[in-house]
């Protein structure tokens, strides 16, 4: 069952849906947008076997800033035996992660019901 997103920063909502965290990143991801991204960040990917999704569907601006939270995330999750997803249709947002690599260890879902109904093996592990 999903819930209502609550209003953490105008820059991330975060909800639980068929047992993931769904973290929503909003607007434009700078290097500001990544502080205050970050705390809750870390709250969510600290526990072991945590089951997470990350939401740009309503990104704007990805710089270099956004990248580093991916990073952490996949690292930070993938440590402690959980799973990491992403949701990504952008095109700048998407070349970037295609660019980098990224999308080869996080392949980015064009929705959120694909991202949470992808296998788990696929879903960005070791």
């Amino acid at each position: 069952m999903q819930q209502e997103p609550a209003p953490l920063t105008r820059h991330l909502r975060v909800h639980r849906d068929r047992g993931h965290t769904v973290l929503e990143f909003r607007g434009e991801i700078d290097i500001a947008a990544a502080a205050e991204i970050l705390p809750c960040l870390d709250l969510v990917t600290a526990r072991p076997g945590a089951r997470v999704v990350i939401d740009l569907s309503r990104v704007d601006f990805f710089d270099c800033s956004g990248l580093r939270l991916l990073y952490r995330a996949r690292g930070r999750v993938l440590g402690q035996g959980g799973e990491l997803r992403l949701v990504c249709t952008h095109p700048l947002t998407l070349r970037v992660l295609r660019t980098t690599g990224l999308a080869r260890l996080l392949p980015p879902q064009p929705t959120l019901d694909a991202a949470l109904e992808q296998p788990e093996a696929a879903s960005g592990s070791l």
